[in-house]
């Protein structure tokens, strides 16, 4: 018992000075006002006494709240608790309670968010392990295949070497890709925004993709915007993002037709990408931005691209304070759009 009335009063140190300063108060009171010293002294000695208890008390009450903060403490340090309710302190303590629950609650969300990155970045050191390999192991097999005699085969030599060209120009385009992303999520990437006629800007586009959808005779078709009309971007950038939708249209696009269109809109205009094609599941669009993502892996590899193409996309438009969107119908096409300031 005493060694718990020691740590009670261990405990109420903190208050001591306080304690004191009143005691000396009340003392020079009873010694200003009372002039029999007996009961000055029996009042002293009663004000020393109840100071003691109630500094016990206080002590006792301090401990506790001290050790329920501690088992707290440990608690969430072997994370024994799975939510932030399942915190509990005392009424005297809500204070602090709810405190330490937005502190957990912050821990856990920061917890899971650096887990996350952990997981994507092996899933992205992975992939792009696999994707540098595909390309190197076939030029290396169609290289080893020359040095073994096929180089004397004037039937299939050439067949070989461009072959071989054509992956390293695939490895060119993925090792591009790679660096641009890598640019725009850290942040690298300046923008250089400024109006243009958006008229002639897709006019052109159009002109460079026309002969990859003549191809496949497929008609590219572009709807223009009122002449004169200007939008706010950065071209070059915003070239990427067209050309990279155009071309998954005409890919993905076996026969009708892929149009591009502007609406123009108080003060905006909403750039429209929409083609024929096989479309995109409602459970695949969710996924789509992500990078390496394929909604057919053996189709999207036979038709060419890195998978970095809509992430790069979706990084350029956000960076447009615009917001990429998708309507889509498997079996009857795909509808890509975003707007631009006006």
């Amino acid at each position: 018992m005493w060694n718990e009335i020691k740590n009670n009063l261990s405990s109420s140190k903190v208050y001591l000075k306080e304690f004191l300063f009143f005691n000396v108060i009340f003392i020079l009171f009873f010694f200003l006002f009372i002039n029999d010293k007996t009961i000055v002294l029996t009042l002293i000695i009663l004000l020393l006494v109840l100071s003691f208890v109630f500094l016990n008390l206080i002590g006792y009450k301090r401990k506790r709240e001290l050790n329920e903060i501690k088992s707290v403490v440990a608690g969430i340090r072997k994370n024994s608790f799975n939510y932030p309710s399942e915190i509990k302190l005392t009424e005297n303590l809500q204070a602090l309670e709810d405190e330490i629950q937005q502190m957990f609650e912050k821990d856990k969300n920061d917890i899971e968010y650096l887990k996350k990155l952990e997981r994507m970045r092996t899933e992205f050191l992975a992939n792009v392990s696999h994707e540098l390999r595909t390309p190197i192991f076939a030029i290396q097999g169609y290289i080893e295949t020359l040095l073994d005699g096929a180089l004397d085969d004037n039937k299939v030599n050439k067949y070989f070497l461009d072959k071989a060209n054509q992956h390293t120009l695939n490895l060119n385009v993925l090792i591009n890709d790679l660096i641009d992303i890598s640019m725009i999520e850290s942040g690298e990437m300046r923008m250089s925004y400024r109006y243009f006629n958006i008229n002639e800007y897709i006019n052109q586009i159009i002109q460079e993709m026309m002969p990859m959808a003549n191809e496949k005779n497929i008609k590219l078709v572009y709807f223009p915007a009122r002449d004169g009309l200007q939008l706010f971007g950065d071209k070059v950038r915003l070239k990427q993002v067209f050309t990279n939708l155009i071309m998954n249209a005409i890919k993905y696009t076996e026969q009708g037709k892929v149009e591009v269109l502007v609406e123009e809109e108080p003060k905006f205009g909403k750039i429209i990408i929409r083609d024929t094609g096989i479309g995109i599941s409602q459970e695949d669009i969710a996924r789509i931005f992500e990078r390496f993502y394929r909604v057919d892996k053996a189709r999207s590899r036979a038709v060419g691209g890195t998978g970095l193409g809509l992430a790069i996309v979706k990084h350029i438009v956000e960076a447009h304070n615009s917001k990429i969107e998708v309507k889509s119908e498997p079996g009857v096409g795909s509808e890509f759009s975003f707007r631009l300031k006006k």
